[in-house]
């Protein structure tokens, strides 16, 4: 079974990723089916697309749009899955909705790891605008942006992925605004709830 032009994915785990692991007991953070910051963004490739050749593989894991394993209510209150469902727990998936395989960017997206404000000036737990490049791609690599780069990237370019544990931000390469020095006091952001996914 192949698409033409799209890949055919499933989740990797669940739909929702709406469970949090507290001590020995499981905690559900979310009941609502709308709320995007939930559905899983983790899947497994079923098939490649027909119509062209690519590095992604079946049974390459893949980090993907949000809106791919989404449900939803109509106009008339009726669940629906998204415009992506093919069948059983199959989904169609577009080359741009696709961000990374195996632990390679894909296309021009990146991950920031977001840094701790260090300022109690500020009343926030990042330093906003501020991260440290954990996956880049070719595009940066050929200007010389290499993982462990110090960014800093536009304002709402960011989306929020939790891959191996750790809590990055997903953007485009050409929203990368700048490189910065390190000062030395820099440290990562990653909460404890994000281990526990």
């Amino acid at each position: 079974m192949k698409s033409l032009y799209q890949f055919i994915i499933k989740p990797y785990e669940e739909r929702y990723n709406n469970k949090i692991q507290v001590d020995d007991k499981e905690l559900i953070v979310n009941t609502s089916i709308e709320d995007h910051k939930f559905v899983s963004k983790k899947a497994v490739v079923v098939s490649t697309p027909a119509a062209f050749d690519t590095d992604i593989r079946p049974g390459h894991k893949v980090y993907v749009h949000h809106n791919i394993f989404r449900r939803y209510y109509d106009i008339k209150g009726r669940e629906k899955n998204s415009s992506t469902f093919f069948k059983d727990d199959l989904y169609f998936c577009g080359l741009d909705q696709i961000y990374m395989y195996d632990n390679k960017c894909h296309l021009n997206y990146c991950f920031v790891k977001p840094i701790k404000e260090i300022n109690d000036i500020y009343n926030r737990k990042e330093k906003e605008y501020f991260g440290i490049l954990k996956y880049s791609n070719k595009s940066l690599e050929a200007v010389g942006l290499k993982p462990g780069a110090l960014v800093v990237f536009t304002p709402n370019s960011e989306f929020e992925f939790i891959v191996e544990g750790e809590r990055l931000y997903c953007m485009k390469s050409n929203d990368i605004a700048l490189t910065n020095e390190y000062e030395g006091n820099e440290e990562e952001n990653n909460p404890s709830w994000a281990k526990s996914s």
